[in-house]
């Protein structure tokens, strides 16, 4: 005997209203990342300055946490500074540094040489970007043998605030700096406060220090989150250690 539509579940009000808010929202995000797509492939300046992260979703679990874009645009500012076509720009889990870093050049650069930029990211959606590299902190050295020694400027975010993942991390980043002598290569790791004295040992070599710049992201975190640096741009300066 067949169901009447009396028998059917029924949803409430409030339910359907959260149901159609949900689509709603899945297919805004879908648009959005059809036209960040679109752009992306394009790689036309006028694009490529509406780049937004807000196509990408944060997953939680893959630690993911996106820079707000003020945090975004400085730390993509200081890697920018002083560069041109000779240098190379690696930004390793850092993909809003990365999506600052592309509108800037589309907006200021349009007459003056561009840095080489590329995206060390596991979430393969990024690969939307043609310099995207998939990267796994697991395999810390599995890189195209093209990355090796070519990086005169490196930002690194790894996802997890453990001494494995930090130091793989750091791995990735010897791998692929041009030089590793403080003053022939510019490194930014934004990580945890508590991961301070591992930063500094890892990267001794090329003189990191904590410095005062504030790193925030867009949906806040409970961890306290510190940039350390070897260079000082106008914006922050060098401090005392935390720890």
């Amino acid at each position: 005997m067949a169901e009447s539509d009396d028998d059917m579940p029924q949803l409430s009000g409030d339910a359907l209203a959260a149901l159609k808010d949900f689509y709603s929202e899945r297919d805004t995000r879908q648009k959005l990342f059809e036209d960040l797509k679109s752009g992306a492939e394009a790689d036309h300046d006028d694009r490529t300055e509406q780049l937004s992260m807000a196509a990408f979703t944060e997953d939680w679990n893959a630690s993911q946490f996106w820079y707000t874009e003020e945090t975004a645009n400085a730390l993509a500012v200081a890697l920018l500074e002083d560069t041109d076509e000779s240098d190379h720009i690696a930004f390793v889990s850092a993909p809003s540094a990365f999506l600052a870093a592309k509108r800037i050049l589309a907006k200021n650069w349009k007459d003056k040489p561009k840095p080489h930029l590329a995206l060390l990211e596991f979430d393969d959606r990024f690969a939307v970007f043609k310099e995207f590299v998939q990267y796994d902190f697991n395999a810390p050295l599995k890189l195209p043998t093209e990355l090796k020694g070519t990086f005169s400027r490196i930002i690194v975010d790894p996802p997890f605030l453990s001494e494995e993942c930090q130091t793989k991390a750091a791995l990735t980043v010897r791998y692929m700096a041009k030089s590793w002598t403080e003053g022939d290569i510019r490194v930014i790791s934004c990580t945890g406060e508590r991961m301070e004295a591992l930063i500094h040992k890892l990267y001794a070599k090329v003189g990191i220090k904590t410095t005062s710049f504030e790193v925030k992201h867009q949906k806040g975190l409970s961890n306290e989150f510190r940039c350390y640096a070897n260079f000082e741009p106008t914006f922050w300066k060098f401090q005392d250690s935390i720890s």
